[in-house]
């Protein structure tokens, strides 16, 4: 990874749709060495995929939830088992093991809160929990699929 490297991943997270071209020009190389190094950080799986972003409003999506999971269960056995179930709703779109006072935190989206009863009563009966907090987000303040660049090191 390079600078140049950097600024084309930087071009590239904020606007999936710019052609080679566009993001030659943006960082000062032909559109061939382009499309090279674009190619190479996609076979060494830096670029891991290429996404569209929808409008959760248009959709009628617009609940954040933030769910807090203990769980008296520390084996990789029912950690498995509970993953799959959890990457099972399509309401979650974020899963992630915790440290600290929460063993796993999920973020789940949802239309309305009828809509969230609806999942929490299949989550809390898919695997043995000990605790499970809700915490609905009042405002999204900033969201962003973009990673900090800066602190990645370039030559």
């Amino acid at each position: 990874m390079d600078k140049i490297d950097n600024k084309i991943l930087g071009l590239i997270q904020e606007n999936g749709e710019l052609s080679t071209a566009e993001i030659a020009e943006a960082v000062g190389l032909s559109t061939t060495p382009c499309w090279r190094r674009i190619q190479r950080m996609e076979q060494e799986g830096i670029i891991a995929n290429r996404v569209v972003l929808l409008n959760r409003d248009k959709l009628n999506l617009g609940i954040d939830v933030f769910v807090a999971v203990k769980t008296n269960q520390h084996n990789w056995e029912w950690l498995a088992e509970f993953s799959e179930t959890v990457s099972k709703f399509q309401e979650v779109v974020e899963f992630y093991r915790m440290a600290g006072e929460s063993d796993y935190l999920l973020r789940v989206v949802v239309p309305d809160i009828p809509a969230f009863d609806k999942f929490y009563k299949k989550l809390v009966q898919s695997a043995g929990l000990a605790d499970v907090s809700s915490s609905f987000a009042m405002e999204q303040i900033k969201f962003t699929t973009a990673l900090p660049l800066s602190y990645v090191d370039s030559v």
